[in-house]
C-alpha cells in the first residue's frame, strides 16, 4: 500500500467537516478565554513587555529580532519578541491586543492538533480501529486539550506566549511532515516543515526535541522502522537537525544561561533540581486528569532529601519504562509514541536547571495533548459511540473551569492572593503580592506586611529588600528605613540596577545630592538602557545646574522609550530653561499625542504659547488642563494670566481668586490680585 493511501478516508465530505471542526475550536477558545482580554500584565510581562525597549519599533526588523539578554523571558527568542513588537505597534502597553493574539495562537494550535490527529487516526496503523470516527475523535481530543484549565498559564499569562507559540510551530512541523508523507510531491511540504521547525527554535528551546519526535512519528505511523524512515527521508532529517545550529547560536547569545536564570551555571544544584522534577512531572500528569489546585507560581521549590521524591520518582520511572517497552517494535508503538511525546517534550525543562521556576504548569502545554488523546481513545475503546456524551460533558466542564481560572488573572492582586493562599511558603509570591498592593490605592500597609513576610521566609531575598524599601519610602517618616533596605538589597546583589535607581530617588528626596548622582550613575552603568533612570537622573542634573548633561539624559530616555510621555514633558521643561522654545513646544506636543489628558503638559505648553504671542492657542491648552484636573491651581493661574493678556480683566480676577481657594497662601496669585485692583 502506498503512503498516500493512508489518508484516503479524508477525501470527500471529511474536508468540509474539518472546516466546521476548526470553527468549533475557535468558538470554544473565544468562550473560555474572552474575559482574559481585560487581564493586566503581571510578573515577567513587565520585564519582557513594558520595560522591553526592543519591541518599541517594528522597523528596522533587526531591532525586534534583538531581544534583551538580561534574563527576560524573551531573551534568545527573537520570533516571540517580534510578535510582541507587532502587539506594541497595535496597542502600545494596553494588554488587550497581546491577549487577543495569545487566544488566536492557542486556537490555531488546537486546529493544527486536530489536523495531526485526524490524519494520524486515518493511517493504516490505526484506521481499522478508529478510522470510522477519526474526525470526531480528533475534534474531541483537540477540544479537551484546548479547553483544559491547565493551559491557562500558557495562554492568559501573556509572556508565556513563548510556550504556546513554540507549541504551534511544533505541531505545524508534525502536521507538515504528515502532509509531505501523503503527497506525491513532498519537497514543498518538507521545506515548510523545516521552516516551521526553525521558527520554533527561535521561539523556545524546547523545540530542540521536534526533529527527534518527527522521526519517531515516521517510524511509528509511516515508515514502520527507523531504518526505513532514514532511508526514505534522509535529506529531511538532516535539514531538521540543521535547525539545531541557529538554536545553539541563540543560546550562546544569552551566555547559555538566559541571564543566569537557566542552565548548568544557574544558581541551583543540578542534582537538587532533577530530584524535584520527579514531583513536577507527577504533578503535571495529575493536574492533567484533575486540574486542581492550579498554582500560578510555585517559586523555587526544591527537594531537601531524596526520600521526599521517592514515590514520585517510582511513578515517573515506571511510566518512562512502560513508554520504552511500548515503543519497541512489535509492541504497542502508537501508545509508546504518546508516552514519548510527553517525556521528550518535558525533557529540556526537566534536565536543564531553571533557577527561577523549578515547577511551572505552562510546561505541560504540548505534553497535555498526549494525555487528552489517550483519554478520548480510551473512552471510545471502552464505550464506543456511547462515550460521546461523557466526552461532551467533560469538554463543557473543562471550559467552565478555564473561564473561572481566567477570573483569577483579572487583577494582579487577585492572582497573587490566590497563589499565596495555595503556596504560603513561597517568598516570591508574597513579594509579588506586596508589589501588586503597592500599586493599588490604599494598599501600602498591607504591601509592607507582604514584603516583610517574604523576608521572614527568605531572609536574603534582594527583591523583597528593594520592594520593601520602595514601600517605606512612600510612608511618611520612614525614609531612613527605606534607605537601609535599599543598601541591604545592594549588599546582597551589588549589580541590582533597580535598587541603585530607587536609592538614587531616596537620596534625592533626602537632599543627599552627591550620593543620589552616584546611585543613578551606578544604575545606568549596570543597565544602560534604563529609561526611568535616565529620566530621573536628567531631572536631577538640570536641578543642580548641569543642564546640558541633564538634557542628554532626558533625550536618551525618550530614545529608549519613545512613548514615555513623562520624559518628553521633562525634556520640554529642560529645553524651556535652556531657551530652546521651539524644541520645547515640539516635546510637549509629542507628550500630548501619547497622553492627551496630561494636564501638566497642556498647562506648560499653553503658558509657552502665550509667552510666544499665541495667546488664544495657549489658552485652549490651559483650559484643556483644567478640564482634566479642575483643581489644578497652576492651570487656573496660567488661565488668569492669559485672560489678562486678552484684556478680560474680570475673568482673570475670578481665576486668581480660584487659585487662592485652592491654595489660600499662594503669594503670587495674591500679588496679582493686588496689582489688578490697584490699577483699576
Amino acid at each position: 500500500m502506498s503512503e498516500a493511501a493512508g489518508t484516503s478516508a479524508l477525501r470527500g465530505p471529511g474536508r468540509a467537516t474539518a472546516v466546521w471542526a476548526a470553527a468549533a475550536i475557535a468558538l470554544s477558545v473565544l468562550a473560555a478565554y474572552h474575559d482574559c482580554l481585560r487581564a493586566p500584565f503581571v510578573f515577567d510581562d513587565i520585564s519582557s513587555i513594558t520595560e522591553n525597549a526592543s519591541i518599541r519599533r517594528l522597523w528596522p526588523l533587526w531591532l525586534a529580532f534583538s531581544p534583551p539578554s538580561s534574563g527576560a523571558t524573551v531573551g534568545g527568542r527573537p520570533v516571540a519578541n517580534l510578535t510582541l513588537a507587532v502587539n506594541y505597534a497595535l496597542s502600545g502597553t494596553d494588554p488587550w491586543s497581546y491577549h487577543a493574539v495569545n487566544m488566536i495562537l492557542h486556537a490555531l494550535a488546537g486546529m493544527t492538533l486536530f489536523g495531526v490527529l485526524r490524519r494520524t487516526l486515518a493511517r493504516p496503523v490505526l484506521r481499522g480501529r478508529f478510522g470510522r470516527d477519526a474526525t470526531l475523535l480528533s475534534l474531541a481530543a483537540a477540544l479537551l486539550w484546548t479547553l483544559h484549565p491547565l493551559q491557562t498559564e500558557a495562554v492568559t499569562y501573556v509572556i508565556q506566549r513563548v510556550e504556546s507559540l513554540m507549541g504551534l510551530f511544533y505541531l505545524l512541523t508534525i502536521y507538515l511532515f504528515i502532509r509531505s508523507a501523503d503527497s506525491p510531491r513532498p519537497l514543498g511540504w518538507q521545506a515548510c516543515a523545516v521552516a516551521a521547525c526553525l521558527l520554533g527554535m527561535a521561539t523556545k528551546e524546547v523545540m530542540a526535541t521536534a526533529p527527534v519526535v518527527v522521526m519517531l512519528y515516521d517510524r511509528t505511523f509511516v515508515a514502520g522502522s527507523f531504518r526505513d524512515a532514514w532511508r526514505q527521508r534522509r535529506g529531511l532529517y538532516l535539514a531538521l537537525a540543521a535547525t539545531w545550529l541557529p538554536l545553539g547560536f541563540l543560546a550562546a547569545g544569552v551566555g547559555w544561561s538566559r541571564g543566569g536564570s537557566a542552565g548548568f551555571s544557574a544558581p541551583v544544584a543540578p542534582a537538587a533540581y532533577w530530584m524535584v522534577q520527579f514531583e513536577a512531572v507527577a504533578r503535571y500528569l495529575w493536574l492533567s486528569l484533575w486540574p486542581h489546585p492550579l498554582v500560578f507560581d510555585y517559586g523555587t521549590l526544591l527537594v531537601r532529601h531524596p526520600g521526599e521524591a521517592a514515590f514520585c520518582a517510582l511513578v515517573v520511572l515506571a511510566l518512562v519504562g512502560a513508554t520504552l517497552c511500548a515503543c519497541r517494535a512489535g509492541a504497542r508503538p502508537a501508545l509508546g509514541f504518546l508516552g514519548a511525546w510527553t517525556f521528550l517534550i518535558l525533557a529540556p525543562s526537566s534536565v536543564v536547571p531553571v533557577a527561577t521556576q523549578t515547577v511551572a504548569e505552562h510546561r505541560m502545554y504540548l505534553p497535555l495533548a498526549a494525555v487528552m488523546v489517550l483519554l478520548v481513545l480510551g473512552v471510545y475503546s471502552v464505550a464506543g459511540r456511547k462515550g460521546w456524551v461523557f466526552i461532551g460533558l467533560l469538554a463543557l466542564g473543562l471550559g467552565i473551569l478555564t473561564e473561572r481560572r481566567n477570573e483569577d488573572y483579572g487583577s494582579a492582586v487577585r492572582l497573587w492572593r490566590d497563589t499565596v493562599s495555595k503556596r504560603p511558603d513561597n517568598a516570591r509570591a508574597h513579594c509579588a503580592l506586596g508589589f501588586a498592593l503597592y500599586s493599588t490605592a490604599g494598599g501600602l500597609p498591607e504591601a509592607i506586611s507582604e514584603f516583610e513576610a517574604a523576608l521572614r521566609i527568605e531572609p536574603g531575598y534582594s527583591d523583597a529588600e528593594n520592594d520593601l524599601g520602595m514601600a517605606l519610602e512612600e510612608t511618611p517618616g520612614r525614609s531612613e528605613e527605606a534607605i537601609r533596605h535599599f543598601e541591604e538589597a545592594l549588599r546582597l546583589r551589588p549589580e541590582f540596577a533597580q535598587a541603585h535607581y530607587n536609592l538614587g530617588i531616596a537620596f534625592t528626596r533626602a537632599r543627599r545630592i552627591p550620593e543620589a548622582v552616584r546611585e543613578y550613575e551606578e544604575a545606568l552603568r549596570v543597565q544602560p538602557e534604563y529609561p526611568e533612570a535616565c529620566n530621573n537622573f536628567g531631572n536631577l542634573l538640570c536641578a543642580i545646574g548641569r543642564r546640558q548633561e541633564g538634557i542628554e539624559q532626558l533625550e536618551t530616555a525618550v530614545r529608549l522609550r519613545p512613548d514615555y510621555a513623562k520624559a518628553l514633558f521633562d525634556l520640554g521643561n529642560a529645553l524651556v530653561q535652556a531657551g530652546r522654545i521651539p524644541d520645547a513646544i515640539g516635546r510637549y506636543e509629542a507628550a500630548l499625542r501619547i497622553k492627551p489628558d496630561f494636564a501638566e503638559a497642556n498647562n506648560n505648553l499653553g503658558m509657552i504659547l502665550c509667552r510666544s504671542g499665541h495667546v488664544l492657542e495657549g489658552l485652549e491648552h490651559i483650559e484643556a488642563a483644567i478640564r482634566t484636573e479642575p483643581g489644578f491651581a497652576p492651570a487656573h493661574y496660567a488661565r488668569g494670566t492669559a485672560l489678562l493678556q486678552l484684556g478680560r480683566r474680570d475673568e482673570a480676577v475670578a481665576e486668581y481668586e480660584r487659585v487662592l481657594q485652592l491654595r489660600p497662601n499662594d503669594p503670587v496669585a495674591a500679588k496679582m490680585l493686588e496689582l489688578i485692583r490697584a490699577t483699576h
